[in-house]
């Protein structure tokens, strides 16, 4: 990447940071109709595509395989396919969208292609962390690579002249709203516990709260509150807006919007879902569904990047700022006393009481690292609940995995019957993956399109972080984030958990 990045065109290399970082094209053309021509492109009938995409398991890899190759007439450049031959897509009428679509493959091979196709679809990625993008950049660059990383938050605009700017030396970085790269902690292992980290003195412990990660920003008179999707959230909480407005200009605040009442008890994440994805919130929601800026850190004081300076210091600043101003939706997380491992384990056996995830470590004299950096902050989180479940349903996986059955739905029983409770794509082995594969083949009972109804034999033992009510779902629950722990060789399907059971472990409302 630092030689791609010193021989390309300053506009390519705007366009490859931007699609190298993670980000993609608005959609451009919907799938279903790239679906539809492809087909007719490949004169085969339109469920010979959709069973090849099963078996392929990745669209742009099978318009790629399917559509027959064309030929590469010129040796166009990565900023004329995005600005005149992609972009373009999105306000052209259906017609005009197949005219174009049919031009695009007649014009490439099948390697090729899978690029354009891959950046359609927006489904374009490679092995490589942005973090790994900036390094190669400021490598290239001669920069640090923390200064890149920061030039490189917010809304980065891929053009010729934001990569200059994004490498050139003296550029200012005085941008009122743009945010910090986040600091990011490592979790601890259950298994091994605190200890290992060594003296206990040497850190400060927080609540580990389950909320959205979020920078509250107050310069130049304006206020901006970012998400660490890095995305600009406006309008969205106007609770904490109104609180940023009494920062003092010069202040960057990181932390977590939670569903709180104002000086009261943290309210559980299911609370704060009705509020997320809403651009504007009534009066009624505002009213059943509070939310509270908590702050656990400082990166910019009175104008000046304190990021280098001690978690003690910055966490001393952060309340002086804080104890300034009076506004029931912003304060400062609590830091919890205690002298031992084993007093902060007793409080972390409390977690779930409070509708925390656990406990947050934190070095008292470590600086305001960029990404995860082994050392700095660490998770300890509750260990989560488990229930042991039922294999009912099964489908292809997609990528590396697009042949094999990888994707599961898990049951529990409800008096004599398997009710449906949650979907798991991750937790097994290669070899156990391939061995679930191979039974779901031999024991399948039907097929609804790509999904297949399977003979329950098989139980594992199944993970989540929280569950709550849902009358979305046929068990009246639904549970956070689901993963496979183990699978249960020693267990029949008769001994799998009841739905009862998982009931049972909802938390009080």
């Amino acid at each position: 990447m630092v030689r791609y990045f010193a021989d390309a065109d300053p506009a390519d290399a705007a366009w490859a940071t931007y699609f190298l970082s993670g980000n993609k094209l608005r959609r451009l053309v919907p799938n279903a109709l790239l679906r539809v021509w492809a087909a007719q492109r490949a004169g085969i009938p339109q469920w010979l595509f959709e069973e090849s995409y099963h078996a392929v398991g990745d669209l742009a890899e099978t318009f790629s395989l399917i559509v027959p190759a064309g030929e590469s007439t010129t040796d166009e450049s990565l900023t004329h396919w995005v600005e005149s031959r992609l972009k373009p897509l999105r306000t052209m009428s259906e017609a005009e969208q197949r005219e174009a679509m049919l031009r695009i493959w007649a014009e490439t091979p099948a390697r090729m292609r899978l690029v354009v196709m891959k950046l359609i679809t927006g489904s374009f990625r490679v092995g490589v962390s942005k973090r790994l993008v900036t390094r190669a950049i400021a490598g290239h660059a001669g920069l640090a690579i923390d200064l890149v990383a920061h030039r490189l938050m917010g809304d980065f605009v891929p053009t010729a002249e934001a990569f200059a700017s994004l490498i050139d030396p003296a550029t200012g970085d005085a941008i009122p709203s743009k945010p910090y790269p986040f600091c990011l902690a490592h979790p601890i292992d259950i298994d091994k516990g605190p200890e290992v980290l060594g003296d206990v003195s040497q850190y400060v412990a927080e609540w580990k709260w389950d909320g959205i990660r979020g920078q509250v920003i107050r310069r130049s008179g304006e206020s901006f509150l970012w998400s660490r999707g890095e995305e600009l959230m406006e309008n969205r909480w106007p609770e904490v807006e109104s609180a940023a407005e009494l920062l003092p200009d010069g202040t960057v605040l990181d932390g977590e919007i939670l569903a709180a009442i104002p000086g009261g008890a943290v309210l559980p994440f299911s609370q704060l879902q009705r509020r997320i994805g809403r651009k504007q919130v009534g009066k009624k929601l505002l009213a059943e569904v509070p939310v509270v800026f908590h702050a656990f850190d400082i990166m910019e004081h009175h104008g000046q990047d304190i990021r280098s300076r001690g978690f003690l210091e910055r966490r001393n600043r952060l309340d002086e700022i804080l104890e300034s101003i009076e506004h029931p939706h912003l304060t400062a997380t609590e830091l919890i006393a205690g002298e031992s491992w084993d007093a902060w384990a007793e409080v972390r056996a409390t977690s779930r009481q409070r509708n925390a995830e656990g406990l947050m470590l934190k070095m008292k004299d470590a600086p305001y690292d960029v990404g995860r950096v082994r050392g700095t902050w660490w998770k300890w989180k509750v260990a989560p609940f488990t229930i042991d479940a039922v294999l009912i349903y099964a489908q292809k996986g997609h990528g590396r995995r697009s042949g094999l059955f990888t994707d599961y739905t898990f049951a529990l029983w409800k008096d004599d019957q398997l009710v449906p409770i949650a979907k798991a794509y991750s937790g097994l082995t290669d070899q156990e993956i391939r061995q679930v594969d191979q039974f779901v083949r031999q024991n399948t009972n039907d097929s609804f399109g790509p999904v297949r109804s399977v003979t329950p034999a098989l139980v594992m033992e199944l993970a989540f972080e929280g569950l709550q009510r849902s009358s979305r779902h046929k068990s009246g629950v639904a549970t956070r984030f689901p993963r496979i722990l183990r699978w249960r060789h020693d267990k029949r399907v008769e001994d799998a958990n009841t739905l009862a059971e998982l009931l049972a472990l909802l938390p009080e409302s």
